[in-house]
């Protein structure tokens, strides 16, 4: 699904809505007190959000992994069919089987994916890794979590301030900030997020795009992505000087067939633009058309790297 437009801007429809979002905060709170979170053989560090669709999370799970030497990650994979626990191959496995983000993970540091947590992080132990980095997962009880942090992202913060169906939060806002040990702010802080957070450190930081200084400059583009918030895709695409002369959003986790992707490419050649995507989407594209279609990779780039490694201090130091 799409997030509403409601969610972030407000107004009547979230407003009727409201009771319902009650309901589900009241759900939420029920499965937190009953949790009996299991303590898994090495560190875990939960990479999480308060709000449904991207704020960030991946980019942010695989910088940490550059800075956890041993680190595995465990992911519940999304959109995948894969019970496991089950280590993910990118030549092997598809996001039919694992999800989207897993093969993105386990092209940095060996993913599991497991709808067991709890079995998945010991199996990760048992095969060498030194901690886990869970990508999600925050409001899953059955891990103990060493550090959690909790990504927002600076541009919409936490919407409305309501939970699903009337807003986007999982939960409420201070109830989720409570287990946090750190709050990750990407770009810039559009909605006050940071004077919500009293005495929580703040790690701030931006999505960049990988490829070189002006290589988009003026090109034509015709984008298209299917993650929470394509717009945010749009923008970065903006921001490196793309000219846009299309933009298709598709469902989150969206899985593309031939004919989709063929009738892009023909549309994006007939106003003689390339053809990009996000690396979410580009896995889930027909194989054997995904050279035809251009990615934009981004990664997290840290404002005070000594703040973010003052942080991971406790499982940098300590490991079980």
């Amino acid at each position: 699904m799409s997030a509403p437009r409601f969610w972030y801007a407000g107004g009547p429809a979230s407003v009727a809505l409201a009771p319902l979002g009650g309901l589900w905060a009241a759900g939420a709170a029920l499965r937190a007190a009953f949790g009996r979170p299991a303590r898994a053989p090495v560190p875990v560090v939960c990479v999480g959000n308060l709000v449904i669709g991207g704020a960030g999370k991946t980019p942010v799970a695989i910088s940490l992994a550059h800075r956890l030497p041993g680190a595995h990650f465990l992911s519940r994979g999304h959109g995948g069919n894969a019970v496991g626990p089950v280590q993910v191959d990118p030549e092997r496995h598809d996001h039919r089987q694992v999800g989207d983000e897993p093969l993105l993970l386990a092209r940095v540091a060996p993913c599991w994916v497991a709808r067991d947590r709890v079995a998945g992080a010991r199996v990760a132990a048992q095969h060498g890794a030194t901690c886990v980095i869970m990508d999600d997962g925050y409001q899953d009880p059955s891990l103990a979590k060493d550090i959690s942090l909790l990504v927002v992202d600076g541009h919409v913060g936490f919407g409305s301030g309501r939970c699903v169906p009337a807003g986007p939060l999982r939960e409420p806002v201070g109830r989720g900030l409570m287990r946090a040990q750190a709050v990750v702010l990407l770009g810039k802080d559009r909605t006050g997020v940071a004077r919500r957070l009293g005495e929580l450190p703040v790690l701030r930081g931006r999505l960049e795009a990988e490829s070189e200084a002006g290589a988009l400059d003026g090109h034509r583009v015709l984008a298209f992505a299917g993650i929470g918030r394509p717009g945010k895709f749009f923008h970065t695409l903006e921001a490196c000087g793309a000219k846009l002369v299309e933009r298709r959003a598709f469902p989150d986790h969206h899985a593309y067939t031939p004919v989709e992707i063929g009738r892009l490419i023909n549309d994006a050649e007939a106003q003689s633009a390339a053809l990009m995507t996000t690396s979410k989407d580009y896995v889930r594209l027909p194989p054997h058309l995904r050279d035809r279609v251009s990615v934009l990779r981004v990664t997290v780039t840290w404002d005070d790297e000594a703040a973010l490694m003052r942080a991971l201090a406790p499982v940098l130091k300590s490991p079980r």
